[in-house]
């Protein structure tokens, strides 16, 4: 069985950010970075590096409109724990490790076509943090979580310096050996699933029936898991491949897990206005027990439509970054660097989506 001991399958970027980027020299590759306040994008290359990356910044307040009202006063892009071991990075993500633990510092990044944009998200970092901590709450008694605490009073004395970088949006948890696998669960024919669909009757391989609608419900969810992939995409795979990666035990424990997760997920999302119709999960071991790892059914990891605007036969409404890519496809971007920054309105949009989405899943304001 092939284990990876990571927190998530984040990565760190080897990228150039701009004219003032300077260089890193780590490993085999040199990570190349430079103030995220440029126009330029980063070219997400999928390359395994742990790196020291000392870089701050923080863009001056925004003005957010709309009914959900944030209590972010900073856009994060980077951050800066000097003395505590940085252990990854990755689109969304900055790691660090203290011993057996690690902490997640979720920022305000946000990536498309595998490019993050030199524009942030307002609290967009709270919000993946925040919901997460609300599904592991809510889940408790589904799985085991590597969940520890978000609570910055209660992290080690270290790290409370840096109140201002961590409050809201990191997590404490148990470092994990993590199982190389993104555990996808879908329930609605959408998105990559649907073109397989048009093309073959399958998604993922897996026989459908005949008749399906865009966005179509499933008749019951499905499993379909795929391999990070170290460049490019990840690679959707089949259930037998994934049995010789990890075992055929652990292939069924994961395969069973993530369907009762969505499965449970789903229907409290639904309850409170919200359909998932698909999320993918990562799983890992602590001291020989599979638990939930890395962040959980939040915008980024999941596609959230709508209930009460649902209609199949045509693609949805959505509480994630697709406002985003609609507006970058919309000004037919080539998806070639530079990456167009982002108009205020459209980020002020994408972080009310955000919002609304925790709001009505929590019942509670950022």
């Amino acid at each position: 069985m092939k284990i990876r001991q990571s927190c998530n399958h984040e990565i760190v970027t080897r990228a150039r950010r701009g004219q003032a980027a300077a260089s890193t020299e780590s490993g085999p590759g040199r990570l190349k970075a430079a103030r995220l306040g440029t126009q330029k994008p980063v070219p997400i290359s999928h390359v395994c590096l742990c790196a020291k990356f000392p870089v701050f910044f923080v863009y001056p307040p925004s003005k957010i409109e709309g009914t959900v009202q944030s209590i972010q006063e900073q856009i994060i892009l980077e951050t800066n724990l000097p003395g505590v071991e940085r252990f990854s990075q990755g689109k969304v993500r900055d790691v660090y490790r203290l011993g057996d633990r690690l902490l997640i510092v979720a920022t305000d990044r946000i990536s498309a076509f595998d490019f993050i944009l030199p524009t942030g998200i307002p609290d967009k970092g709270r919000v993946l943090t925040q919901m997460s901590v609300f599904w592991f709450d809510l889940l408790r008694d589904v799985t085991a979580t590597h969940y520890i605490s978000a609570d910055v009073d209660a992290y080690p004395p270290e790290l409370r310096p840096f109140r201002s970088q961590l409050e809201g949006r990191s997590m404490l948890v148990k470092l994990a050996d993590m199982a190389p696998i993104e555990c996808v669960a879908r329930g609605y024919l959408a998105g990559s699933g649907w073109k397989e669909y048009r093309a073959s009757g399958t998604v993922c391989g897996i026989p459908l029936p005949k008749g399906l609608q865009e966005s179509s419900r499933l008749p019951e969810p499905i499993f379909t898991p795929a391999t990070k992939a170290q460049t490019g995409h990840d690679e959707n795979i089949s259930f037998d491949r994934m049995a010789s990666i990890v075992g055929t035990d652990v292939a069924r424990q994961l395969r069973d897990l993530t369907l009762a997760i969505y499965t449970r997920a789903a229907a409290y999302a639904e309850s409170r206005g919200i359909i998932i119709a698909d999320t993918k999960f990562e799983f890992g071991f602590i001291d020989g027990k599979l638990v939930l790892g890395d962040e959980v059914l939040t915008p980024d990891s999941s596609r959230f439509w709508p209930r009460d605007t649902y209609e199949p036969g045509k693609p949805q409404n959505s509480y994630d970054k697709q406002y985003v890519r609609d507006y970058l496809e919309g000004i037919r971007w080539n998806k070639q660097p530079p990456a167009p920054a982002l108009p205020p309105e459209v980020a002020q949009r994408t972080s009310e989506k955000y919002r609304e989405a925790y709001r009505l899943l929590t019942g509670k304001e950022l």
